[in-house]
């Protein structure tokens, strides 16, 4: 393995937020939008913490940030829809990041069984109710179990990787330094 470690001669539990950022880019995640039925329409998060947890009992987790103001909303829902955002929605994963716009305007979306929107071509939704929270710092580790789900396998999910969307410049960059 290459590299030395950047904290050397730090002491223990000094890291450098920029570093961690850094070295944990090198982990790819796919991108997920959180949505939920409001009750003065629906309402939604981009979210790149996401993963599978048990599957009995069947549950998810994501970890929405703690300044986030759409994640207390939807916890007061207690349902919400984990929609796997396909290689194509980068304007999905943009457009849910953003405050204080009408994040739906123009986004085709079906209900999932609790009401929350399943988006428009996702490569997978998993709808779900709140099991449990835990303190994550400055984030809010959140528990889901699924209650229903459903994939198009036909539909790669988009990726993210050392801050861009998608493997590509990953491979360039590989071939430029040979």
């Amino acid at each position: 393995m290459s590299g030395s470690p950047s904290s050397a001669g730090a002491p223990p539990g000094l890291v450098d937020p920029a570093t961690m950022r850094d070295v944990l880019g090198h982990f790819v995640s796919g991108v997920v939008v959180i949505t939920a039925a409001g009750p003065d329409g629906p309402i939604g998060f981009t979210c790149q913490s996401f993963a599978s947890l048990s599957l009995d009992p069947p549950l998810i987790s994501f970890s929405p940030s703690r300044s986030s103001s759409t994640w207390p909303r939807i916890r007061e829902i207690g349902s919400f829809c984990v929609n796997v955002l396909a290689e194509d929605h980068e304007h999905h994963s943009a457009g849910f990041a953003r405050s204080g716009t009408d994040k739906f305007a123009g986004v085709d979306w079906t209900p999932a069984p609790s009401g929350a929107p399943v988006l428009s071509g996702v490569s997978a939704w998993i709808d779900c109710t709140l099991w449990h929270e835990y303190d994550g710092g400055d984030h809010t580790i959140v528990v889901g179990r699924v209650q229903d789900l459903g994939a198009d396998s036909d539909r790669l999910p988009l990726l993210f990787y050392r801050g861009r969307y998608g493997l590509g410049h990953a491979a360039t960059e590989r071939e430029e330094t040979r």
